[in-house]
């Protein structure tokens, strides 16, 4: 039986891999030039997240460096959105610190 922070990880990267691909996505069809870093944060956090669920999922040998660069920029991203009062950024912090906690959970156990 695997580890529930596993799992909880896993969950949590792939859910906040796709909450910062809506998140990205409506920022740039809303003000490309204003949300900017909310926009590059959230490509960059989805790309992290996915990669960081794939890996762990497959036990790789880098899965606990990765968790750990997942949390930093899943922070980062989840700063750089929560400040904005729209839907779609405050579901991607949501699921940014969701994922930031997870991975610190994960990298605990």
């Amino acid at each position: 039986m695997r580890d529930p922070n596993f799992e909880q990880c896993v969950q949590a990267c792939y859910e906040c891999a796709v909450a910062c691909d809506q998140c990205g996505a409506t920022c740039l069809e809303v003000n490309a030039t204003r949300m900017k870093r909310c926009i590059s944060l959230s490509t960059d956090c989805a790309s992290v997240c996915r990669l960081c669920g794939a890996m762990l999922a497959r036990n790789g040998e880098f899965s606990t460096a990765l968790c750990t660069l997942c949390a930093l920029v899943c922070d980062a991203c989840a700063r750089a959105c929560a400040p904005h009062e729209m839907e779609h950024c405050q579901i991607c912090a949501g699921a940014c610190l969701a994922c930031t906690l997870a991975c610190q959970d994960m990298l605990e156990a």
